[in-house]
């Protein structure tokens, strides 16, 4: 039997909030391992961007738009990737926000953004491009967990509730769907430094008490979560469902680090 390797080769893949940040170096991994890759997200200037980038790397892409509140956008996502495509096998739920608050001033409006977004996005996501997958009886599906998956973080009390409830779809689709070879798996970036949180973490004490508890004792790029991602993506990860991959410097990992 031989290995079958990471090589992405003759695969389409879509990330959903592919154009910043982490899903933007996930989107860039996949392609410099092979795959064609939609880039898309709601801006339009920055997911022409990302798919220019994706070209310039020599995979085929496509700068499309999609909101993932919109059960109709993400429907004509995946109509207007199989029309140009022909198939998708792969998809990344990279999309999310966040808003920190004292529990007792979130107001039902920013909750209900927070987890339409977070959580109803990546279920519509998933069954929309998993009905697509489970008819070919192929696909990799990769969600993007948090640390708040797992720990209590201060006063983000809504985005923690809605990426605990990613995880356990992740696990509960993983089940339905392994008979018909659809793999559902996770991974969890610890405290990676990107543009839109760098404010939040450089020289703050909640980024201090992040760097304290992380024992690499340093931020990850958004460049190596890519990794995890073009290893469960690829047939190597074959056998792998249900699995969360942790990308954190130790954090998880860590009790005491001094």
């Amino acid at each position: 039997m031989s290995y079958p390797g990471l090589d992405l080769n003759g695969k389409t893949a879509v990330v959903i909030g592919g154009s910043s940040g982490i899903g933007r170096a996930i989107a860039l991994g996949l392609a410099q391992a092979g795959a064609d890759v939609i880039p898309s997200a709601r801006r339009a200037p920055e997911v022409a961007t990302a798919a220019a980038e994706i070209e310039r790397l020599g995979r085929r892409s496509l700068p499309l738009i999609s909101d993932v509140t919109a059960e109709a956008s993400l429907q004509k996502l995946l109509h207007e990737t199989v029309g140009a495509f022909g198939k998708v096998d792969i998809l990344v739920n990279s999309a999310g926000v966040t808003r920190r608050s004292p529990t007792l001033q979130v107001g039902a409006d920013d909750w209900n953004h927070i987890l339409a977004t977070n959580l109803n996005g990546v279920f519509l996501a998933c069954q929309i491009f998993g009905r697509h997958m489970v008819e070919r009886r192929y696909g990799r599906i990769i969600n993007i967990a948090s640390l708040s998956s797992f720990l209590g973080l201060f006063e983000v009390a809504a985005y923690s509730a809605s990426k605990g409830g990613v995880l356990a779809l992740t696990r509960s689709l993983a089940v339905e769907w392994a008979p018909h070879g659809v793999c559902v798996n996770a991974i969890m970036p610890g405290v990676v430094r990107t543009a839109l949180n760098q404010k939040l973490l450089d020289g703050t004490p909640r980024g201090q008490e992040f760097l304290l508890r992380t024992p690499m004792k340093r931020f990850g790029a958004p460049e190596e979560v890519a990794g995890a991602a073009i290893f469960l993506a690829s047939d190597a990860a074959g056998f792998i469902t249900g699995a969360t991959i942790p990308v954190d410097g130790g954090f998880l990992a860590s009790g005491v680090n001094q």
